[in-house]
């Protein structure tokens, strides 16, 4: 059993069992208020379904891409989570999410998943289908550009608005049965934050 949080876009939160079903889930699609309703989506889901925080076996974290101050909340919820349950944090990629959602329902052949980065960019993710274990095959990507260079290509688009907390679930027990690898633990911001931390104080002549 898995908990899963994103925070790359909206606000999910969801309950996934080993053999993929989605137990309990919740979505904001609203992209300013992580940190008032991700505590309480945690708390919802684990009492929809009954499951204590130590009867995880982790807890999926999604990496982004995404925007500096949204991303962090959700990353440090599944740390924090984490640590006070002594369970480990599975990273992964957010746009994956999307592109399993859309070639389990049928989808074939490349798909560009793009998402919004604010200041007139989006994040993109291009994919070529599933493997043998049910994993998205991405060519390319995450990246960031303007809208202008991105290039559709052959193939299908989605312009995600949310990402599912709870494919997020299955995909991590997925790529946990098949022995493949997670993403990296670094979170994929792709651009600095907008507030830059204060430099050294300048000394004053005397």
């Amino acid at each position: 059993m898995y908990l899963a949080i994103d925070t790359s876009t909206g606000t999910s939160v969801a309950v996934v069992s080993a053999a993929g079903e989605i137990r309990a889930s919740r979505l904001l699609p609203e992209t300013m208020r992580h940190a008032e309703v991700v505590g309480t989506y945690i708390l919802e889901v684990l009492a929809e379904t009954g499951v204590s925080p130590r009867e995880l076996s982790g807890v999926i974290s999604g990496m982004g891409p995404g925007p500096f101050t949204g991303l962090r909340i959700g990353i440090a919820a599944a740390r924090a989570f984490g640590q006070g349950a002594g369970i480990p944090v599975l990273p992964l990629t957010s746009h994956d999410a999307v592109a399993l959602e859309w070639y389990g329902a049928g989808g074939t052949g490349e798909l560009l998943v793009t998402t919004d980065a604010r200041r007139r960019e989006l994040y993109w993710s291009r994919y070529s289908g599933l493997d043998a274990h049910g994993i998205p095959v991405r060519l390319a990507g995450p990246g960031l550009a303007v809208p202008a260079e991105i290039a559709d290509g052959a193939g299908h688009r989605i312009d995600a608005e949310g990402i599912s907390a709870g494919a997020l679930g299955i995909l991590a027990g997925r790529i946990h049965a098949a022995g493949a690898a997670f993403a990296a633990d670094e979170p994929l911001y792709l651009r600095s934050p907008d507030i830059a931390a204060a430099g050294p104080k300048k000394r004053v002549s005397q």
